[in-house]
């Protein structure tokens, strides 16, 4: 790309990623600029749009965390529905080639606040791709592994504490996908871009948590239920013992990328 703009309310992420990309960005000979605003704020986020007018616009600034959403359902719509329509309405006004909407997997036959906001994302962004020049995308994940927030990071911060691990369920199960995989999947649907699609990648079965943890903790030299102990907290508000990819009446609207 000629140029990478980062927009971002957090800080101290926006300069972690910064500083991780300048160097091959220089060398390439791609510019990078930075603003630091929240997507709800208006004027700040008219103001990249109408200073660069981006060609491709990759979002991916919805809050995600289940519990915290259960607990704080105002800011979830708040940013994540009207926050994304925001930048969508901008996309289709500043005549942007493609727009890749991050979802999740939580968005089909969602049974908590995150999910159905990211499921009403997926609607106002399939509107526009009915209405607009652009061609507007969609990428479910399901978890990605090692990312901020994932369950391994904090397996490995409570083996390293001695344990107890704790796992939600004995049951519960996800599906997991790597952040490489991840990243291509979001090229990928801004390359294949025929608007209105949600794009899946196809992750194999679902894995059980509890396995999970156990495979980490013996890869960590130690035994469990001996060395570091397992606990079961139970389901937590809205979450759902296991996940899916595509809902019945959508399969026409799905592809899955291998």
């Amino acid at each position: 790309p000629a140029q990478i703009v980062l927009f971002d309310i957090y800080e101290n992420t926006t300069y972690e990623l910064y500083h991780d990309i300048i160097k091959t960005a220089h060398d390439q000979g791609t510019d990078i600029q930075v603003y630091i605003g929240s997507i709800t704020h208006l004027p700040a986020i008219t103001k990249v749009f109408e200073k660069y007018h981006p060609q491709v616009v990759f979002y991916t600034a919805d809050h995600k965390h289940v519990p915290l959403m259960e607990h704080n359902a105002r800011e979830a719509i708040e940013n994540n529905v009207f926050g994304t329509l925001n930048v969508v309405r901008l996309a289709d006004k500043y005549q942007c080639s493609h727009y890749v909407q991050i979802s999740t997997d939580k968005a089909v036959n969602p049974t908590n606040v995150m999910g159905a906001t990211k499921r009403m994302d997926e609607m106002i962004v399939q509107y526009y791709a009915a209405n607009s020049k652009t061609i507007f995308t969609a990428v479910r994940f399901g978890n990605v592994l090692g990312s901020r927030g994932s369950v391994i990071p904090l397996f490995r911060k409570q083996i390293e504490a001695g344990g107890p691990v704790t796992v939600t369920d004995p049951e519960m199960t996800r599906y997991f996908m790597t952040i490489p995989e991840a990243s291509r999947l979001v090229l990928q649907a801004a390359a294949l871009g025929e608007s209105g699609r949600i794009f899946v990648l196809n992750m194999g079965e679902q894995v059980k948590i509890d396995e999970l943890a156990r495979n980490l903790i013996k890869l960590s030299g130690y035994i469990p239920d001996k060395d570091i102990q397992i606990v079961y907290t139970g389901l937590r508000a809205g979450e759902k013992l296991y996940e899916e990819l595509i809902m019945d009446e959508e399969k026409d609207q799905m592809q899955l990328v291998y």
